[in-house]
């Protein structure tokens, strides 16, 4: 194998052939020819990617790897690791989009001599983005002092120390001005060369700055429990809550350059949906998170931030520092006009005892236990009089009697001015429903404001309203409290949240169940307990004892249509002994076609069918709004849209679930964790095949268990072999079956949602015993 080839492990070739984990430890233990780990470990083996790629292609299992699937397998591969290389695609990236004819002179020359000239090149973007070079950070072509170059350990879970130079180039708090990535050496980029090569082909295709934001996203759905992710929808929300959208007739020349701040940056969501001239400033104490915020902020602006000649009127690059921000503050001098923060939550070890006597306590130094009230009053700080801050807070923090006396003066002062509970599954952690702090510091001369917002969005969380259109059932398939049955983050209803926080922030009126405009006198109580919900009554089930009429006739006709659904009684037969064949034998020759879905919500123009919505038989999972990108950015890897006559199934879970697709769900994309399996019509009816797939034995000898799920593998799924006309009088009793299901499922969410209306209204006295 030559020396720094790309490598890949057992999930990137499942990734890669479009199949389940188990199937290639089949292919390891079966096939003598297939390809012998090259690195890794005995457990988690690593294999070249070239020579996967080509078995793969010699056993008829791979046509071509999709060009972003290649440079991300070269990413994940990269012998200096992820993080690093990385550093080097948006290094890279930012020359391709800013000097296009300076990258295609230096991608003409042999990889040596272009890895020789890419340091002068990154350098002249680098500045020209981010600013010079701080002191004691060398420049291109400088010798470079051992364990100071960019490609220090840029893998989450290091450790740095806040105050010093860091790897990567990235200074700490400490450092002085225009601190920013570093440029990586030659000797750095030139195992880096074929990945830069192959992301500038990415980059031609779907812009530099989606390239990496497809990229960087990758890496952060790789390591999951290594980082705090806010999602782009609440990012978005946030930014509409701080700076309301502009007037759309006026011209973005107009508007002055504003400055905004976060504090706790992570991976950048927050700033990055900031639009308009903006000056950015970020702090993070993770220097690798450090790096790749300033590059993915770089690359999502547009035209140069500095040009050479200072004639070209645009607001400056983004400002990103290290360090830990309550300790090491990077920018103690700013005024920001606006400060979005999602902070750590929880922490122990904030530096209360060194901190004790910090001028930024104005409200009350705050307890041990109170982390996040030290970061409200840090944000307070960096707010310009009369500034707007939004806050991702735990639910907690508007509770906890430590906090009361801090909370009670952010009242007094009229600091505080809206507190907005987000429904579960809002953000991570996705099982608590977090709160919204809006505050705005307090201008001298200017009377406090008298009441607080409170308002309360729990029950926007359910599918969009037209979700039970073309699922075959009837309509009302929200469960009591308007949320749906197993409903997560892929449920989540954005557009109907996000409605409802911005219509409440800016009307501040009562409405019944949603919001309640409070007199602060009314809160300053011993507790000064902010929670929305102790303050707003929640409505009762089934919109209120006028309403459980309307369910009522809806659930009576409901089991009318089921009652005529119900299967005729089952004529008992001998076990029928047929031949078998396997979908992925019917694959081989042609009879239908597998693929595995990529896609989440947002991520596709098209609306998404998930997991959830196979199991519920719920409609695609709605778009967010009108605008909105996808999370972290980046398109899906060209999403599998869904034809009628599909068949789909879930591959986690252990449960026997299949969907064919109608003309309502036709046109969906195909999401995370879902098969397709699309027949030829003339060989094998669409109704049959989802039936048998269904069946508990044939799921069993199809699923490989771990400790804690079950896997599906699609093609060792059995099918009887049978003529098309036989198949088709199967296939029909197997749509009756469906069809009942559906009525069966709604049933139980109405009569669910009756009986919990009869309770909360013979409880609150809106409805009478008769």
């Amino acid at each position: 194998m030559p020396e720094n080839a790309t490598e890949v492990t057992a999930a990137g070739i499942a990734r890669l052939a479009g199949v389940g984990r188990a199937a290639v430890s089949n292919w390891r233990r079966r096939y003598a020819d297939f390809p012998q780990p090259v690195g890794g470990t005995g457990t988690s083996p690593s294999f070249a990617l070239a020579e996967v790629e080509q078995w793969l292609r010699d056993q008829g299992k791979l046509a071509e790897v999709p060009l972003r699937e290649r440079v991300w397998q070269a990413v994940a591969g990269h012998p200096a690791g992820a993080g690093r290389a990385l550093i080097h695609v948006g290094c890279a990236l930012l020359l391709v989009r800013d000097r296009p004819t300076a990258w295609l002179e230096l991608a003409a020359a042999p990889d040596e001599r272009m890895a020789a000239l890419l340091p002068q090149a990154m350098e002249h973007v680098l500045t020209a983005r981010l600013g010079p070079a701080a002191d004691g950070v060398h420049g291109a072509g400088t010798p470079e002092p051992a364990g100071v170059h960019t490609a220090g350990a840029l893998e989450p879970g290091d450790d740095h120390t806040a105050g010093g130079q860091e790897p990567g180039g990235v200074h700490t708090a400490s450092a002085p001005e225009s601190a920013r990535v570093h440029t990586p050496t030659a000797q750095d980029l030139l195992p880096s060369v074929p990945l830069l090569r192959a992301a500038a082909e990415l980059a031609a295709g779907i812009g530099a700055g989606q390239a990496f934001e497809f990229l960087l996203g990758r890496q952060l759905d790789a390591n999951p429990r290594q980082y705090t992710l806010t999602p782009p929808q609440l990012a978005e929300l946030m930014v509409d809550l701080a700076e309301p959208p502009k007037d759309a007739d006026r011209a973005a020349r107009e508007q002055p350059v504003r400055s905004v701040l976060d504090p706790a940056a992570g991976t950048g969501a927050l700033l990055r949906a900031v639009g308009g001239p903006v000056a950015l400033y970020a702090q993070e104490a993770d220097p690798a998170l450090t790096a790749l915020t300033a590059l993915r902020l770089a690359l999502a602006a547009e035209g140069p931030r500095r040009p050479a000649d200072g004639t070209h009127r645009a607001a400056p690059g983004p400002t990103v520092r290290t360090g830990d921000t309550l300790r090491a503050d990077a920018f103690p001098e700013l005024a920001a006009d606006t400060v979005l923060c999602h902070p750590p939550f929880n922490e122990r070890n904030w530096g209360h005892d060194e901190l004790a006597y910090d001028p930024r306590w104005e409200y009350g130094l705050p307890a041990r236990t109170e982390s996040e009230l030290a970061w409200v009053q840090h944000v307070l700080a960096r707010l310009r009089d009369g500034g707007t801050a939004v806050l991702l807070m735990p639910p907690a923090a508007a509770s906890r009697r430590s906090g009361r006396r801090i909370r009670a003066g952010l009242l007094r002062r009229g600091a505080l001015r809206a507190v907005i509970a987000l429904p579960a599954g809002a953000a991570p952690p996705y099982g608590i429903p977090l709160h919204l702090w809006i505050l705005c510091k307090p201008e001298h001369g200017v009377r406090p404001a008298a009441d607080l917002l409170l308002a309360d969005t729990s029950d926007h969380s359910g599918p969009a309203p037209d979700a039970s259109a073309g699922t075959g059932r009837p309509p009302g398939g929200k469960a009591a409290g308007g949320r749906t049955p197993g409903g997560g983050r892929e449920r989540f209803d954005w557009p109907a949240v996000r409605s409802a926080v911005l219509d409440a922030w800016r009307d501040r009126a009562d409405v019944e169940g949603v919001s309640r405009v409070v007199p602060v006198i009314e809160l300053l109580d011993d507790d000064v307990d902010l929670a929305p919900a102790r303050h707003l009554p929640r409505p009762a089930s089934g919109g209120g004892a006028s309403g459980l009429g309307e369910v009522r006739e809806r659930l009576t006709e409901t089991l009318r249509l089921t009652t005529g659904l119900v299967p005729p009684a089952a004529a008992p037969a001998e076990p029928a002994h047929r031949p078998l064949t396997t979908v992925g034998e019917l694959a081989r020759a042609g009879a239908l076609f597998l693929h595995s879905g990529t896609a989440v919500p947002g991520s596709t123009a098209a609306p998404v069918l998930t997991e959830h919505d196979i199991l519920t038989g719920a409609a695609p999972t709605a778009l967010p709004p009108a605008g909105q990108e996808a999370p972290g950015g980046a398109a899906a890897d060209d999403p599998v849209l869904l034809e009628p006559g599909d068949v789909v199934v879930p591959v986690l879970g252990g449960g026997t679930a299949a969907r064919v697709v109608d003309a309502a769900t036709a046109g969906a994309a195909l999401g995370r964790n879902l098969q397709l399996l699309r027949p030829d019509p003339a060989a094998v009816d669409p109704w049959f095949l989802a039936g048998f797939l269904r069946g508990t034995a044939n799921h069993r000898q199809a699923s490989s268990h771990a400790s804690t799920a079950a896997r599906l593998d699609a093609r060792r799924l059995q099918l009887p072999r049978m003529p098309l006309a036989e198949q088709q009088r199967y296939g029909e009793r197997f749509r009756e079956l469906a069809a009942f299901e559906d009525a069966l499922r709604t049933a139980g969410r109405l009569g669910g949602q009756l009986v919990q209306g009869m309770y909360d209204g013979l409880t609150d006295g809106t409805v009478t015993p008769g």
